[in-house]
């Protein structure tokens, strides 16, 4: 799929929020509505997208992310009710949810709060945690600061951007394609610009909203729901986090090893080869689970 897509703006639970759509070209093919993760931004997809001739297509700026509005709260439960919000003023039903990381946590809130909406979900190493994860969770402090705040915020170019990055881990394991991708819409234009310093492009994501959604990177408790989810649920996994990892190494996967089990249909598909960027790293992979040959055959969307 090399369309266009389509920009897409509305106010939704209090955010203006923008989303993409791909028109498809084939009728009768279940939807996909995508979901990023913490950082990131809707086209991010685009090469996954490129794997899924045919379908329908949409993918959404989160809050505080991408096109969309930059206003709190910047909450795990505020990311879930604009997901819902969104869902429904789409009229969305039977879709394919996919959700990355802190994304697949909120689709995980929207399809227990619209089930019509969905046909099936891949959560693609979704922040989803262990039940003792969420009941020792600690507070950073007050007046502690995430080390994501500190990122660089102010760009020449989009071009500068991926320069800087490529050679660098984690971004040197990704798909180029991907990388520029994540450049290219990651930065909106300076509203404060220096000339004499050049620059003229900002983060899209602030880097003080990332900081404020690591704070608390345990998210929402949302065990209650999994058995609420009828539908089939295909959980990506990356390799395991050892207990003495940094916070912010993401090599290694956030989520609860168990999780696909605590879905009345789940299933849990181990990729220890992969970090906890697996659509970056490999979009026809993830692509190819959305697509879900063999479940198609059975007829599931």
């Amino acid at each position: 799929m090399t369309a266009i897509p389509e920009q897409h703006q509305q106010h939704l639970n209090g955010v203006d929020l923008c989303w993409f759509r791909w028109r498809g070209s084939e009728p009768g093919l279940a939807p996909v509505l995508l979901v990023h993760a913490t950082g990131f931004h809707a086209r991010c997809w685009d090469q996954v997208v490129h794997h899924l001739p045919g379908r329908e297509v949409i993918a959404v700026d989160m809050r505080g992310h991408g096109r969309s509005g930059k206003n709190g709260p910047i909450t795990w439960d505020a990311f879930g009710q604009d997901l819902i919000a969104l869902v429904q003023h789409l009229g969305l039903h039977g879709a394919v949810g996919v959700g990355h990381s802190m994304g697949g946590h909120s689709v995980v809130q929207a399809a227990a709060a619209v089930p019509e909406a969905f046909c099936r979900l891949v959560l693609v190493d979704p922040v989803i945690m262990a039940p003792e994860v969420y009941a020792q969770r600690q507070d950073w402090g007050e007046g502690a600061e995430h080390p994501t705040a500190k990122r660089r915020n102010h760009w020449q170019s989009w071009t500068e951007m991926f320069e800087r990055f490529r050679d660098r881990m984690p971004f040197a394991a990704w798909d180029p394609k991907v990388l520029e991708d994540y450049c290219r819409w990651g930065v909106l234009p300076n509203p404060e610009p220096d000339r004499e310093k050049g620059d003229g492009w900002v983060l899209a994501c602030p880097p003080q909203v990332e900081a404020s959604i690591y704070m608390g990177s345990s998210g929402k408790d949302i065990q209650e729901l999994l058995g609420e989810i009828a539908i089939p649920v295909t959980v990506l996994r990356a390799r395991p986090r050892s207990a003495e990892r940094d916070p912010m190494d993401f090599s290694s996967s956030p989520t609860w090893p168990e999780l696909a089990q605590h879905f009345p249909h789940g299933r849990d598909v181990h990729l220890p080869e992969h970090s906890h960027f697996i659509p970056m790293e490999d979009p026809e992979l993830v692509a190819g689970w959305i697509l879900d040959k063999p479940a198609a055959a059975h007829g599931v969307c």
